[in-house]
C-alpha cells in the first residue's frame, strides 16, 4: 500500500474526536515493555495480562469486542466509556492514525494511503482543532515507547548475534552443517503461533514476561535490563562443550528468539531472516 511521508511541522487533523472508531479492527502489535507496562495498568502480572489479552496467533491485543461497522473492539475498550488502559496504552494506540519507520537511525512519521485515514470514520475531525505531527506527538507522550521500540531493534539483533556465534564462532559450520541455515529459513516463514510451539517455555517467559527489577519509570532502562537478563540466561545455559548437535539447536533457538521479537516490534521477520542467512552463507555457512 502507498504511504504518505509527513514533516514534524506539518498540520493535520489529528486532535480525537473520542468516538472510538480506532479502538475497533485495528492491529495492535504488543513488545514485552508495552505488556509490562498494561499488565501494571491492570495491576496483574504480564503473564496474566498476556493470558487473558493478547492473541498468540499474532503478538497483538485481540480484537473481540463489540463491532462498530462491521469491525470488532479492542478487549480493552468499554462501550460508552473508551479505552480501560488509556494512561499505558501501547506506542500504535498513541501514534495512531500515524506510522512510524526507522531507516539507517532515521525516524520518519507516515500514514497509509494518500487520503488522512481519519477522514473515513470520523468525519468530525475536520471541525476540531489541527495540530501539527510535532505536538501531536508530544501530547500523546509517545517518546517512552518510541524509545523501547528501538532499544527492542538492538535486543533482536543481540539474540541473533548469538545464533551466528552458534554457527560461526563454534566450528559448526566449518563441519559442514547445512540444517542450521536451512532450520533458520524455516523460522523465517513461521507465524508468532509456530515460533511460540518451538521456543521452550522457560526461554518464551525470559522473552516475554522478564523478571527486572529498579527499571519501572524508564523503558530504556527496562529493555536494557531485559537484554542482560537474555545474555546472562543464554551464558548460563550453554557454558559446557556442545557437540555439534547442541550447537545447531542452541543457533536455531536464538533465531526463534529475535524473530518472535521482531514481530513484537512490527518488524519484518521474514526480511531479517533472510538477512542473516546471507550474513552468515558469506561467512562459510552452508545450506542444504
Amino acid at each position: 500500500m502507498q504511504t504518505t511521508l509527513l514533516d514534524t511541522s506539518q498540520l493535520l487533523p489529528l486532535t480525537c474526536s473520542r468516538k472510538g472508531t480506532c479502538c475497533h479492527g485495528n492491529q495492535v502489535l504488543i513488545n514485552p515493555w508495552e505488556l509490562y507496562v498494561l499488565a501494571q495498568e491492570k495491576k496483574c502480572t504480564p503473564k496474566a495480562f498476556y493470558q487473558q489479552y493478547i492473541d498468540e496467533e499474532g503478538m497483538r491485543l485481540r480484537f473481540e469486542g463489540a463491532e462498530m461497522r462491521g469491525k470488532k473492539a479492542c478487549n480493552l475498550y468499554v462501550s460508552d466509556y473508551g479505552c480501560s488502559v488509556h494512561e499505558a496504552r501501547p506506542l500504535a494506540c498513541r501514534l495512531f492514525p500515524l506510522g512510524r519507520m526507522v531507516q539507517q537511525e532515521q525516524v520518519n512519521y507516515l500514514f497509509q494511503g494518500t487520503t488522512f485515514p481519519c477522514l473515513s470514520g470520523c468525519e468530525e475531525v475536520l471541525h476540531l482543532p489541527q495540530l501539527t505531527v510535532e505536538t501531536y506527538l508530544k501530547e500523546q507522550e509517545t517518546d517512552q515507547f518510541e524509545r523501547a521500540q528501538d532499544a527492542y531493534l538492538e535486543v533482536v539483533q543481540n539474540l541473533a548475534d548469538n545464533a551466528f556465534i552458534f554457527l560461526l564462532d563454534s566450528g559448526l559450520s566449518n563441519s559442514g552443517d547445512t540444517i542450521t541455515l536451512t532450520e533458520w529459513r524455516r523460522l523465517g516463514a513461521c507465524s508468532p503461533a509456530q515460533l511460540r510451539s518451538i521456543i521452550p517455555n522457560e526461554w518464551f517467559e525470559i522473552l516475554l514476561f522478564p523478571s527486572v527489577s529498579g527499571v519501572k519509570e524508564s523503558a530504556f532502562d527496562f529493555v536494557q535490563a531485559h537484554d542482560e537478563l537474555l545474555q546472562v540466561s543464554i551464558e548460563s545455559k550453554y557454558n559446557n562443550q556442545l557437540t555439534f548437535k547442541e550447537l545447531s539447536d542452541a543457533s536455531c533457538l536464538m533465531m526463534a528468539l529475535a524473530l518472535l521479537l521482531s514481530k513484537t516490534i512490527g518488524a519484518d521477520a521474514k526480511g531479517l531472516s533472510e538477512l542473516w542467512i546471507e550474513t552468515a552463507q558469506s561467512h562459510g555457512a552452508l545450506e542444504a
